[in-house]
């Protein structure tokens, strides 16, 4: 029976995923894994079991109302929510739009993150789903313990003062970033910390590869409750958009409370691993916050870049008739040409990702 040989060119970051797959029973060495993965190109991923329910049956559901404050239309506030409490945000009329940002209390430069939350959760979070800081931290600030309305976002960013005289002309508007670090200077924070918002009850979709605003049919007493998973600075603020669909049209206040959570609350959060590259500045190369704007080389710098220089292996096999024609049928000569070890490798891959991606 005629053989094709086929090489894959492998660097050791790849070579170690293989070997940690082998090491969980994938297969007997790196050769077997390649046409284990061939020959289930086609097979559908078996179903993950699902992470068992927290025990919630007789906890006490008692919160205590600790601090409430309406956020009128064109204002923001910041507020310190601690370790253990529940902030919710609640429509006062219905249909209007908040944008939020949160900080670690003890660390500001430790920020919520609308990409890795978007990443981790999809373009509209809500109930179970956590609020992620940024890279290097990544760590859940905040749990979406209840949402009523279900019709969040982390697509679009913040409204500014740009957008409004770009778009509309009107140099002076209420606007989402001058709001937000209007509110934040509270504690000392520049407009430069404003990042990009989470933002609850902002009805949007996707058409055409672009994303849209479409009008939200949220009413009076629809909320949000967000519980903190450590410290936070919270800085919810009524979005300034009353020329958009965002909030139907109109600007409307916003209530903000903050609330002792139950035993039933800090139980329903899911258990979550911790990881090593969950860095603070103890571990970074410069932990320092720089204190001026204008920027200057380091002539002392040398350069230290993880798993660099990449190192490529060559992985050779001799695929059967069978193979070789399960290799073609997969169709990415449209990435790879008449590179079969390229595309061999793309299969291999692939078929890690349905079976071990989390």
């Amino acid at each position: 029976m005629p053989q094709t040989t086929v090489t894959l060119l492998l660097n050791q970051q790849q070579l170690e995923l293989m070997d940690r797959a082998i090491a969980q029973g994938a297969a007997a060495d790196r050769i077997a894994m390649v046409r284990r993965a061939l020959a289930e190109r086609e097979l559908p991923a078996p179903p993950r079991p699902a992470a068992p329910a927290p025990e919630l049956q007789g906890l006490a559901t008692q919160r205590a109302l600790l601090a409430e404050h309406v956020i009128e239309p064109g204002t923001g506030k910041a507020l310190e929510v601690l370790k253990g409490q529940l902030l919710r945000i609640e429509q006062v009329e219905g249909g209007q739009c908040a944008d939020f940002n949160c900080f670690n209390m003890h660390d500001y430069k430790e920020a919520m993150h609308t990409g890795r939350t978007r990443t981790v959760h999809g373009l509209l979070p809500t109930t179970g789903h956590f609020l992620w800081s940024a890279p290097p931290r990544e760590r859940a600030m905040m749990y979406i313990l209840e949402d009523t309305a279900r019709c969040n976002d982390v697509l679009f960013p913040r409204c500014s003062a740009y957008l409004y005289e770009s778009s509309y002309g009107m140099p002076v508007h209420t606007n989402c970033h001058d709001i937000q670090a209007e509110a934040q200077r509270e504690y000392g924070l520049t407009p430069d910390d404003v990042h990009d918002s989470f933002n609850l009850f902002m009805s949007t979709e996707v058409r055409e590869g672009r994303g849209q605003i479409t009008r939200q049919t949220t009413v009076a007493g629809d909320h949000v409750d967000l519980l903190a998973l450590m410290d936070v600075l919270a800085v919810p603020n009524v979005c300034g958009a009353d020329v958009m669909r965002t909030s139907n049209f109109s600007l409307k206040p916003l209530k903000a409370q903050i609330w002792s959570a139950s035993e039933r609350d800090l139980a329903s959060v899911p258990p979550l691993a911790s990881y090593s590259n969950q860095r603070t500045p103890a571990d970074f190369r410069q932990p320092n916050i720089r204190t001026e704007r204008a920027l200057r080389r380091d002539p002392g710098y040398q350069a230290s870049f993880t798993n660099v220089p990449l190192r490529i292996s060559p992985l050779e096999l001799a695929l059967s008739e069978q193979e070789h024609a399960s290799l073609l049928a997969a169709g990415l000569q449209r990435y790879y040409g008449e590179d079969l070890g390229a595309a061999l490798r793309d299969v291999l891959f692939s078929w890690w990702e349905t079976r071990y991606l989390l």
